[in-house]
């Protein structure tokens, strides 16, 4: 997912802003991708990024070596952190993950100073994720498995139209503003595309490691003939949509 969190950060930038002497609070910060993102754009007096996972934080602090950056270990419905400590609260393609999102959103609330921007962006999974959709509907068609966790999938909180906003407006945040943001996911084969699915990290690798050698080769063959769709392996291009939104820490 680091490859499209970098390509989805900038247009999420552009929606929330930046802005010079910020103190910026990153949840989910994944891998880095935001951090480094905001880094560049401006002079951020202080990024602090925050995710579950320490395989994550340690790869952030190898690969963000500006010394306005930190990243620690931390739970976005329990954050150790003070009060009103930041100008921008941001959480970029993590929310729809966090079983508790409504206390995720209230510490995000919590720590944010008034008039500070409070914002997020998850996956339109159900209606705007195409190379997703190519992995699951096609697992769903041979296994009933795959049709459960599909199902689980393109319901999490939050992916469906409204949901960010309404819950936006429910944690009383002000001047509240939702968007799509969009980008391209583009993979130079089949190999390139299926690779992840291998790992160990997302539904899709969670899923493929359930599976007997011989149905998990069922399974990639049918998803490679759903991929190359009737012309020769090489690069494709799938459009990827996310929805976002952003409000203001009332005084």
């Amino acid at each position: 997912m680091g490859r499209w969190s970098r390509r989805l950060a900038e247009p999420f930038l552009d929606f929330v802003g930046a802005a010079d002497d910020e103190r910026v609070l990153d949840i989910g910060c994944g891998t880095g991708c935001l951090a480094l993102a905001l880094l560049d754009r401006c002079r951020v007096q202080q990024v602090c990024g925050v995710d579950v996972s320490p395989a994550y934080i340690e790869y952030a602090r190898r690969r963000v070596r500006d010394p306005r950056a930190s990243f620690e270990v931390g739970d976005a419905c329990a954050l150790a952190v003070p009060d009103r400590s930041f100008d921008r609260v941001l959480a970029l393609l993590v929310l729809h993950f966090v079983p508790q999102a409504d206390k995720a959103i209230a510490e995000m609330r919590r720590v944010a100073r008034p008039g500070a921007v409070v914002a997020a962006a998850v996956w339109d999974a159900r209606g705007g994720y195409v190379a997703n959709r190519i992995f699951f509907d096609t697992a769903a068609a041979l296994d009933v498995a795959a049709d459960a966790r599909r199902a689980r999938n393109y319901t999490r909180p939050l992916t469906r139209p409204g949901e960010l906003g309404n819950a936006w407006r429910a944690a009383g945040f002000a001047n509240v503003v939702e968007t799509t943001l969009s980008i391209r996911m583009n993979f130079a084969s089949f190999d390139d595309y299926w690779s992840p699915f291998e790992g160990k990290d997302g539904p899709q690798a969670e899923y493929v490691a359930t599976l007997s050698e011989s149905d998990r080769m069922r399974l990639r063959e049918a998803v490679r003939r759903a991929y190359v769709d009737g012309q020769p392996d090489g690069p494709r291009s799938f459009a990827a949509l996310a929805w976002a939104v952003k409000g203001v820490m009332p005084a």
